[in-house]
This record gives C-alpha cells, sequence and structure tokens, in this order.
C-alpha cells in the first residue's frame, strides 16, 4: 500500500467538494438530474481519475488504460464533472447538461463522450460488462491460459465498476459477481455506493441487503468496508485492491446520499430532483461554507 500524504489527501477532497458545487449548479440550471447519488461519489470518482487510475499520456481508449465503469449511470453529473476536470472534454461544456443535443445527456453515451465506458440506463449491468473487460484484458496478456488464476494483475490495465446499492438489487449483478469469482479475475474492482438510499426510500426498507459484506465474501470476493467520503480511506482500499490477485475486489464504501448539503442528506426525493432557486441559493451557501 502506498503512502499517501495529508496535502494529498487535502487537495483531493478540495476538489471534490468544488465538484460538488459544478454538479448543483449543471442540476439547477438544467432543472433536472440526480443530485444525491451524485454527491454521495464525489470523493470516489476524484481519487480514482485524479490519483490512482492509469491513463496519463495515453488516449481514453488505449488498450492498457484502466477503466471505470460507472454502472449507476444517473449519477452521470459527478462523472461528466470530473472528466471536463481531468481534461476528456471542455469544462465549459458542463453548461449544456441535459440539454437538446448535448453529449452530456441524463445517462451517459459511450458513443457520444471520451471517457465513458458504457451506456447506463437500466441499472445493474455493470458487474458483468466489467467482468467480460477485465476477462478480456487478461486474455490479451495470457493466452492461452486466460482462464487460470493469474500471479499477478494484468499489465495491460484494471477495471472498476461503481455500482449503487438500490442497484444491487438487481438479479445481473450477482450473475456477473459469479461469473468475476469463477475466473478470479483480479484486476475487477467493484466500488459499491452504499449510501442507504434509493428512489422510492431506505434501501433497508425496499430491499435490506444486510450482512452485505458476508454476501460477497461468501460469492468469492475479495471485500472490505471503509467510510466513503474519506479520500484517505478510499485510496488506502483501492491500493490493497491492487494486490489481490486471484479474486475479484469489492470495495463498500459507506456514505450519504446528497453528501455536503442538510437539505438533500438522507431524503430519497433528492435522488432525482432539481432544487428552486432558494434551495439552490440554500445549498450553494453550505456547499461554499464547507468547501
Amino acid at each position: 500500500m502506498h503512502y499517501h500524504s495529508e496535502e494529498l489527501v487535502n487537495t483531493l477532497s478540495k476538489k471534490a467538494q468544488a465538484f460538488r458545487m459544478q454538479v448543483l449548479e449543471m442540476v439547477y440550471q438544467a432543472q433536472t438530474g440526480h443530485i444525491g447519488g451524485a454527491f454521495s461519489i464525489a470523493e470516489i470518482l476524484t481519487a480514482l481519475y485524479f490519483h490512482h487510475l492509469r491513463i496519463d499520456g495515453s488516449p481514453p481508449d488505449l488498450k492498457s488504460n484502466d477503466k471505470v465503469l460507472l454502472s449507476k449511470g444517473h449519477a452521470c453529473a459527478m462523472l461528466y464533472t470530473v472528466l471536463a476536470h481531468r481534461g476528456y472534454f471542455p469544462v465549459e461544456e458542463l453548461k449544456t447538461f441535459r440539454k437538446l443535443n448535448s453529449r452530456l445527456q441524463g445517462h451517459p453515451e459511450c458513443s457520444k463522450l471520451p471517457g465513458i465506458e458504457i451506456c447506463a440506463g437500466p441499472l445493474g449491468h455493470g458487474i458483468a460488462i466489467g467482468t467480460g473487460m477485465a476477462l478480456a484484458k487478461r486474455m490479451d496478456i495470457e493466452k492461452p491460459s486466460a482462464f487460470t488464476a493469474p500471479s499477478a494483475k494484468a499489465s495491460h490495465g484494471n477495471v472498476y465498476v461503481i455500482v449503487g446499492d438500490g442497484e444491487i438489487n438487481a438479479g445481473v449483478i450477482w450473475e456477473g459477481a459469479m461469473t468475476a469469482a469463477k475466473y478470479r479475475l483480479g484486476n475487477l474492482t467493484v466500488i459499491l455506493d452504499y449510501n442507504g438510499i434509493q428512489q422510492t426510500g431506505a434501501t433497508a426498507d425496499v430491499m435490506p441487503t444486510e450482512p452485505i459484506a458476508e454476501k460477497w465474501r461468501s460469492f468469492g470476493w475479495w471485500t472490505t468496508e471503509i467510510h466513503g467520503h474519506s479520500v484517505k480511506q478510499v485510496l488506502d482500499a483501492l491500493d490493497c485492491a491492487d494486490e489481490v490477485h486471484a479474486q475479484p475486489s469489492i470495495i463498500i464504501a459507506r456514505t450519504t446520499k446528497g453528501k455536503g448539503v442538510g437539505l438533500f442528506e438522507y431524503d430519497n426525493r433528492w435522488h432525482g430532483q432539481a432544487p428552486n432557486k432558494q434551495q439552490y441559493e440554500e445549498a450553494k451557501k453550505e456547499l461554499k461554507n464547507k468547501g
């Protein structure tokens, strides 16, 4: 595991908070979008794109690059923001979010925008797709022995899949999980945004998933649980997952839906609701004060 300085952690934390402000602006101006689930993955995406991923100095589609799949595609406002600030497309284009003919639609489409790996409207497919990508990366360097456990990480990059806790109600999630375990895909890491709230209410009420860590371990995955808004814990967990070579990994990130704005937090109404002017001003002030 690498050492992560306090300066690095503070820098990434401030970026994540600034990205929340950007997403708030985008959703307010469009008067449509998903704030809650976008805010809960701010630190995760920031840690990935601004420190952990191997993507520097290469075109986005280079085989050796790491890949990030946002399976919970409704939270794409945060992914768009991070990609723009990472240089995938102009930051100015964020103003077109959810506008007619914009490349930044309400759910990401991989044919339109650099850095988008999968189309993610219907939930649940990210792990199965990520399993296929991770297996393909291993096959590229280990033919013909791709179906045996590797002794080290594939040099053709790793695959990271971000899923939501409401999303794991879908049966295809667990089909993908079983397949990844069967092929012992050490180059696949899933990050579960476990914020406890989905579109229609608390996940504990809609479809209880605890004990969540034990479930994933029983499926043959290396499993760890972290505080998902601690950049240090996110970075440490990603490093640990990189050291797992003979099984897929899952990082269960316990987060807060709508993190950073009291009005939005723990409230399923903010799963897919845009703020009015007064709510926008209050949220903007709160984010600024915490930034």
